[in-house]
């Protein structure tokens, strides 16, 4: 059974790339680990992992890294696992879990290496703040490694509070930290009754 697509919350898609974000053609899916449209997001993740990383903490980590939490820390209730489809193709995806009462910590925050520069991580990070306020968290940890300037600066810019001196030299702090303050729930609009 395909779950249904979740709502698509307005986007700043201002991006320097080779195509613009067209939203009408994205669906978001919540799914579960084990679907095999998030084995892209999986596959990806590894390679980029093991590619900048594989010097730093040794080959095989980010199989390590992927695999440290249960597959069902990223289910609802106090979880979630989002891809973005558009034309039958996985091209994004991020997921949460319980990171505290009222804190949730997203993780595996991913743009397929054909997407990048189109939007597609501000979409998801805002996905993602959106379903987690509805599950009624108030927070939002997440980290990032030292070698990903580009998501520190996706995070800076998107409202995330570092929580490590930016000025220092990111390979000396390991694992970058942000958290960032969610708005207070809205009532869910009528036509978004159920999809949670």
């Amino acid at each position: 059974m395909t779950p249904a697509p979740l709502h698509t919350p307005p986007v700043d898609t201002r991006s320097v790339g080779a195509r613009a974000l067209d939203r009408s053609r994205l669906t978001v899916l919540n799914l579960p680990m084990s679907d095999p449209r998030v084995r892209p997001l999986l596959d990806e993740l590894a390679l980029e992992y093991d590619t900048r990383y594989g010097n730093l903490f040794g080959r095989g980590a980010a199989a390590e890294e992927l695999n440290r939490y249960p597959a069902e820390e990223f289910a609802a209730p106090g979880g979630a696992l989002l891809i973005v489809r558009e034309n039958g193709e996985s091209v994004a995806g991020g997921a949460f879990r319980r990171h505290g009462p009222q804190t949730a910590e997203f993780k595996r925050i991913w743009t397929h290496s054909a997407h990048r520069r189109r939007g597609l991580a501000r979409f998801v990070l805002a996905e993602l703040e959106a379903l987690a306020g509805r599950r009624g968290y108030r927070k939002v940890y997440l980290t990032t490694g030292p070698r990903q300037p580009e998501a520190k600066h996706l995070y800076l810019s998107t409202g995330y509070e570092a929580q490590f001196d930016l000025s220092a030299d990111p390979e000396t702090i390991g694992p970058l930290a942000f958290t960032k303050d969610l708005p207070t729930a809205n009532p869910t609009p009528k036509h978004q009754r159920g999809v949670t």
